[in-house]
């Protein structure tokens, strides 16, 4: 085996990206695996646990070929895609060591890891030879320094309250869905230790992306009035899609706790059947009176908040714009909108042909009309013709696939 450099530090290699020796790529490096040791003794390293394509896998240290700042290179030889599991006696170098408490040996002084570093023997194993931390807390920057992985004690200890702010550290810049999944990877100890520790709108956006089993575990470990915040911030669907999942009285003390305007909408989805379009439906679509202009939809339509889907069509109505609206008179598809000047008025060009759907209709029936008209959401509205709301097609996509997609392998076999 070859290093660019004969000590590698952990963070580092996190988010690098893994090349086989051909030159393509594998997929990124997304922790450390190691086994904790008696007597002082640093950890040997068994390997890499590495994303490909939202699947993590193990790689042996045997199979690395080389570290730099910007890649990590495998040798040749096989290396199974199966999925991780952790062992009980294996410990996750990023997720378990980084942001822990820690003694100095000689004078007896708390420090937090910051990282830990790994060198190869002359035997070609990789052991955790240094650990670097600072003092004065983990909010501030304290005093640095680099010690031998024995001059420091209380990696064996559980810790209840173990920091996180390098490991957000980590995590910043990642897209929610991402997040969400190095959630989901993390032990359920760390990863309400993480959750707690984001804001509340990062927190939201994370949410919509987990399993409703985790998004209930986590807010049911909140404190009630941050749990509130935090439902306000998601869209009032995944919100409601959230509490249906948890005790009727629990999911009632929550929305009291909310904003009356905030709770309401998430109110009206909950009288609505899981799998009926009146359960699948945004409350929030855009919506805009007939005599607003194209230039003003295109505006609305830029909201980077939005998901594609929502910006992909503007919906026309009479006032009020809030749902439940005035009367709904039809569709302006993004497409449409750019074809014609600024200055039109979004009700000539609005598409009345196309009929909307009941907040009864089933989730076959919705998926069919989407389908069949080639949309990416469908409006909802109720006898009266007033829009309810909109299901997108990746509301859709979440109720047909299966309940644990985002845990099933892609693939197999060996690379």
């Amino acid at each position: 085996m070859t290093t660019a450099a004969t000590r590698v530090f952990c963070a580092r290699l996190a988010g690098l990206v893994v090349f086989d020796p051909n030159g393509d790529q594998v997929g990124r490096v997304r922790d450390v695996v190691a086994t904790l040791r008696m007597g002082g003794q640093p950890p040997r390293v068994l390997g890499l646990v590495v994303d490909v394509q939202r699947r993590r896998i193990f790689v042996p240290i045997l199979r690395v070929k080389s570290f730099d700042a910007s890649q990590v290179v495998l040798t040749s030889g096989t290396v199974s895609l199966r999925r991780f599991e952790r062992r009980e006696q294996e410990t996750l170098v990023l997720q378990d060591l980084v942001d822990r408490k820690v003694h100095v040996l000689e004078t007896g002084a708390q420090v937090v890891v910051y990282d830990c570093a790994m060198e190869p023997t002359r035997t070609g194993d990789w052991q955790l030879t240094r650990v670097a931390v600072r003092s004065g807390g983990v909010r501030r920057r304290g005093h640095q320094q680099e010690l031998r992985w024995d001059e420091v004690s209380g990696f064996a200890l559980d810790e209840r309250d173990q920091g996180t702010t390098n490991l957000l550290a980590m995590y910043e810049g990642l897209r929610p869905a991402d997040l969400a999944n190095e959630l989901h990877n993390l032990t359920g100890k760390r990863r309400l230790e993480v959750a707690a520790a984001l804001d509340d709108e990062r927190l939201a956006d994370v949410l919509e992306e987990m399993p409703e089993d985790e998004q209930v575990e986590i807010l049911e470990t909140l404190a009630s009035d941050r749990a509130a915040d935090v439902l306000e911030a998601m869209g009032p669907d995944d919100a409601a899609d959230v509490l249906s999942e948890m005790t009727p009285a629990d999911a009632q003390r929550l929305l009291e706790l909310m904003e009356p305007d905030e709770a309401e909408p998430v109110r009206r989805l909950l009288r609505y059947g899981e799998n009926t379009a009146g359960g699948l439906m945004t409350t929030e679509p855009i919506i805009l009176l007939p005599n607003a202009t194209v230039a003003e939809a295109l505006a609305h339509v830029r909201n980077a908040d939005l998901s594609p889907a929502v910006a992909s069509q503007v919906y026309v109505c009479r006032p009020p714009t809030e749902t439940p609206t005035g009367r709904f008179l039809g569709i302006c598809h993004i497409q449409r909108l750019l074809r014609e000047p600024p200055s039109a008025i979004v009700a000539s060009v609005a598409d009345t042909d196309l009929d909307p759907l009941g907040p009864d209709a089933s989730l076959r029936e919705v998926t069919q009309h989407l389908a069949t008209y080639n949309l990416t959401a469908v409006p909802i509205v109720d006898q009266g013709h007033h829009l309810l709301g909109a299901v997108t097609v990746d509301d859709v996509l979440d109720h047909l696939l299966p309940e644990n997609w985002r845990e099933e392998e892609v693939g197999g076999g060996a690379l």
